[in-house]
């Protein structure tokens, strides 16, 4: 199984993206950490990313989405973020990496989990604010910089995906898996 990584700043056009790419017959799975947020948001946490659980909890759910991708019998899974992005939250908040990162970057590292080549999706040139990404076009090119820079850190090959048109940015992807250029999904997804 391939397991490609979509990554890159706050507002750049991931959730788009995968969007696309199931729409064109691709297995995706979902970012945690807006699920999370998403979550804190409805429980009435205005501030979640004070939440002294919150980068825990989107690792947790980032491990229970991948195991369970791995037991998919997909060729191709496109992931929006992973735990590498998790590794760059608490970098760009000053935030200690928990164990559990740690744990799981190891363990991703070990085994190989994902492709090494990472498709970057570049910012559009503004950030639209949502519930989930209330962050600053500004914060948003240093958190992208922080991004490119821990994925290179950690050794992957950044696949860049400037801003362009949706069918442009998809191009860019198709193209860069190669012939078997999708999977039929084998499950609701």
């Amino acid at each position: 199984m391939q397991r490609y990584i979509l990554t890159g700043a706050p507002g750049a056009g991931k959730t788009v993206l995968i969007r696309a790419l199931e729409r064109a017959g691709h297995v995706v799975v979902e970012e945690a950490a807006t699920d999370v947020i998403a979550l804190l948001t409805g429980q009435g946490v205005a501030e979640h990313w004070n939440e002294p659980s919150f980068i825990e909890e989107i690792v947790a759910l980032q491990i229970r989405r991948e195991r369970r991708a791995a037991a998919w019998v997909d060729d191709i899974v496109f992931f929006d973020r992973s735990p590498i992005c998790t590794w760059a939250l608490c970098e760009y908040a000053d935030r200690i990496p928990p164990d559990s990162l740690v744990q799981e970057m190891q363990r991703i590292e070990r085994e190989g989990v994902y492709q090494r080549r990472v498709f970057f999706i570049r910012n559009l040139g503004f950030v639209t604010p949502t519930e989930a990404r209330r962050i600053s076009f500004e914060d948003t090119l240093r958190f992208e910089d922080v991004h490119a820079e821990v994925y290179r850190r950690f050794g992957y090959e950044l696949v860049d995906v400037p801003a362009a048109s949706l069918d442009e940015r998809l191009a860019i992807i198709t193209a860069a898996i190669g012939p078997q250029q999708k999977s039929p999904p084998t499950r609701l997804s």
